[in-house]
């Protein structure tokens, strides 16, 4: 009902109740138990940047002789990206489950940014400025190069349509702890940057990976279950953890220097196949 007000002779509207307000909110604002899930891969991205900070960065520039923190810090950092990588797999399976707010596909890419770009390339920067052979330009320029890869392959996601079940270029998840298992390996510094320039270079290329689904989503988090107890073994010094965190860091930059081979492969024989099949249709 409008009611006019006597002098000014203006009408005016009595204001809606908070219970028509909640009512009347676009479904763009609400959030779903999916984007609760991505925000806690957010999250975990900054968590990982604040411990690589604290636990490395400053008591290496304040001088202290505490290398105990810094193990634990950076296994805390990593620890971190993994959960995040679990958010980032969990929220998927809620969505097609359950659902997504409207606005879950940039809430998504946005935290991915942050876990997955921002905190792995701030782990490769910290790098370059504590190890003893590195050099910290360079791996700025490294660093910078990582964080645009996962901020163009964010991009091409959203823009592309691929095939049900693919993914052109290296899952930002899967580069980001592969980008953190080559800097944990401790290998001299121009095999490191070669290296993780490599993997910046798997992101934005067109190398199709496997979404985790089914079977492969399980081996996807028996694996991060297993990364984190080799990272809490070798934070608290136990007997032999540091050889079974290279020893996993290695597994990891083996897998990412596989499977796109196996994907190359399984293309090459797909194009022959092809070729094959329209000569056949030429001549019958």
């Amino acid at each position: 009902m409008t009611v006019v007000d006597p002098e000014t002779r203006a009408g005016w509207v009595p204001e809606a109740d908070e219970e028509d307000d909640a009512e009347d909110m676009p479904l763009s604002m609400r959030l779903s138990i999916a984007d609760t899930l991505t925000l806690g891969n957010a999250t975990c991205g900054f968590m990982a940047v604040y411990f690589t900070t604290t636990g490395i960065l400053i008591p290496h520039l304040t001088g202290s002789d505490e290398s105990g923190m810094a193990r634990h810090s950076a296994a805390t950092a990593v620890i971190l990206m993994l959960l995040a990588a679990v958010f980032d797999l969990f929220d998927g399976l809620v969505a097609r489950k359950l659902r997504s707010s409207p606005m879950g596909a940039e809430l998504d890419n946005l935290s991915d940014l942050i876990s997955f770009g921002l905190a792995p390339a701030y782990f490769v920067l910290v790098y370059g400025m504590v190890a003893d052979d590195a050099h910290q330009r360079v791996s700025a320029l490294a660093a910078i190069v990582v964080l645009l890869a996962v901020v163009l392959r964010l991009a091409r996601f959203s823009c592309v349509t691929l095939k049900d079940g693919m993914f052109q270029g290296m899952p930002s998840p899967f580069g980001a702890l592969t980008v953190v298992s080559i800097v944990l390996l401790e290998l001299p510094f121009v095999p490191t940057l070669l290296a993780i320039i490599g993997v910046a270079w798997l992101m934005v290329s067109r190398v199709e990976y496997p979404k985790p689904r089914g079977v492969l989503a399980v081996a996807m988090l028996s694996w991060i279950v297993a990364a984190m107890g080799l990272l809490a073994a070798w934070a608290f010094d136990a007997p032999g953890g540091q050889l079974l965190l290279q020893t996993g860091c290695a597994l990891q930059v083996v897998l990412g220097a596989v499977i796109p081979l196996f994907a190359t492969a399984r293309r090459v024989n797909t194009f022959r196949d092809n070729r094959r099949e329209a000569r056949a249709a030429q001549h019958p």
